[in-house]
C-alpha cells in the first residue's frame, strides 16, 4: 500500500543535478498541497519547496532558482529537481503534505549526498 515513496537521490558531484520523485497514494495527493523536506545529519528537518494543487510553488531562500518543484496528478508523483547542487544540500530527502501537518508515517527518504 503506496503511502509515500521516495527515490532518485544518489551521490553527485558539486553542480551536479538530480531529479527527485515521491510516489504518493491517492487520498493524500489529490487533496493536499505537496512538499519536500529534507534534513541534514544533525540538523531538523525542513521544508525545501511546495506546490499547491494549482500549481503555485514556493522554495526555501537556498534554493530558489536552483530547484524546482513539480506534480503529475495523473501518477500521483512528485517531482524534485535540483540543480547547480552544492556540498550543503546533502541530507536525506523526504516528500510529505504541506501547510498543514505532515501524515504519519514519513517514508523511507532518498539520500543525497553532494561530494566532490
Amino acid at each position: 500500500q503506496v503511502q509515500l515513496v521516495e527515490s532518485g537521490g544518489g551521490l553527485v558531484q558539486p553542480g551536479g543535478s538530480l531529479r527527485l520523485s515521491c510516489e504518493a497514494s491517492r487520498s493524500i495527493f489529490s487533496t493536499n498541497a505537496m512538499g519536500w523536506y529534507r534534513q541534514a545529519p544533525g540538523k531538523q528537518r525542513e521544508l525545501v519547496a511546495a506546490i499547491t494543487r494549482g500549481g503555485s510553488t514556493n522554495y526555501a531562500d537556498s534554493v530558489k532558482g536552483r530547484f524546482s518543484i513539480s506534480r503529475d496528478t495523473a501518477k500521483n508523483t512528485l517531482y524534485l529537481q535540483m540543480n547547480s547542487l552544492k556540498p550543503e544540500n546533502t541530507a536525506v530527502y523526504y516528500c510529505n503534505v504541506a501547510g498543514r501537518r505532515p501524515i504519519p508515517p514519513w517514508g523511507q527518504g532518498t539520500q543525497v549526498t553532494v561530494s566532490s
